[in-house]
């Protein structure tokens, strides 16, 4: 499964690197060009990344992923979606995730890093689509893009390469004033939570012994993560992508309270109601 998915990113992708603040604010954008190219025998993908700073010079950077995969510790789903990150949380040393959710032409990749692994330190959103294709990026995200009654299915990969049995979710997201509540039903789990709404992209789940904060950004993005990450607390993070107004996609990494990664979940949820 995992060099299936590494095949579904093959292609000429073009697109950008933005560079966003802790509080989602653009600081820099910059055009880049990623190949992912498969050797005559099959066996072999060649990823070059370019990218094109304003005024200064090409930046490139090559790897080479052999078959049959980067192994368990970048996780591919079938689909090509996939993630990699730190394995270990440690309160001294830098902490980050990249996620990578694609759709047909289209991919959103998001980096997450946090300074000595506590408090975010910035954000990294990358919108791409194939060379040649006529694929669009989705509009920003916004708070009421969430709201309404979600089923969906997840699939979670653990670093030893096994995959738990795909799970049925229905999650239902509601507006209570100046607040935003919301119903998962996970298999056989129900979770309630709560978050402040901050205008129209910021959502602060303030409850709970690690609170999070959820920022709506461009291209039908989302970031979730602890506001700081506390010690003996197991923690997620997470990006989601509104591919299109009722279709979703979402990856979320999660840590144990050792501050381990146990596992990567894929999330796939339409919109049925609101």
């Amino acid at each position: 499964m995992q060099w299936q998915g590494l095949l579904n990113n093959l292609g000429i992708w073009q697109g950008s690197f933005t560079e966003l603040s802790p509080q989602g604010s653009q600081l820099q954008d910059t055009p880049s060009e990623v190949t992912l190219s498969l050797s005559a025998d099959e066996k072999t993908v060649d990823f070059v990344l370019k990218r094109f700073p304003i005024a200064a010079d090409p930046q490139e950077m090559t790897l080479q992923f052999h078959y049959p995969g980067p192994g368990a510790k970048v996780p591919f789903f079938e689909d090509g979606c996939f993630s990699q990150g730190s394995l270990q949380w440690s309160a001294w040393g830098q902490f980050g995730s990249e996620f990578a959710l694609i759709e047909g032409d289209r991919r959103l990749r998001l980096v997450q890093l946090f300074r000595q692994g506590t408090d975010l330190t910035s954000l990294t959103l990358i919108r791409e689509h194939r060379a040649g294709s006529s694929a669009q990026a989705s509009p920003p995200l916004t708070v009421g893009d969430l709201f309404g009654t979600w089923v969906g299915e997840a699939t979670t990969l653990y670093p030893d390469g096994r995959m738990a049995s795909p799970t049925q979710t229905h999650l239902q997201v509601q507006q209570a004033g100046d607040r935003l509540s919301q119903t998962l039903q996970f298999g056989a789990q129900t979770l309630h939570s709560s978050a402040r709404i901050e205008g129209s992209s910021t959502l602060h789940f303030d409850e709970g012994t690690q609170p999070m904060q959820l920022l709506c950004l461009p291209g039908g993005a989302s970031s979730l993560c602890p506001v700081q990450i506390q010690p003996r607390t197991p923690f997620i993070v997470e990006a989601g992508w509104l591919v299109e107004p009722t279709y979703r996609k979402r990856l979320l990494r999660s840590y144990c309270d050792r501050g381990e990664w146990v596992s990567i979940t894929l999330v796939t949820e339409r919109k049925i109601e609101g």
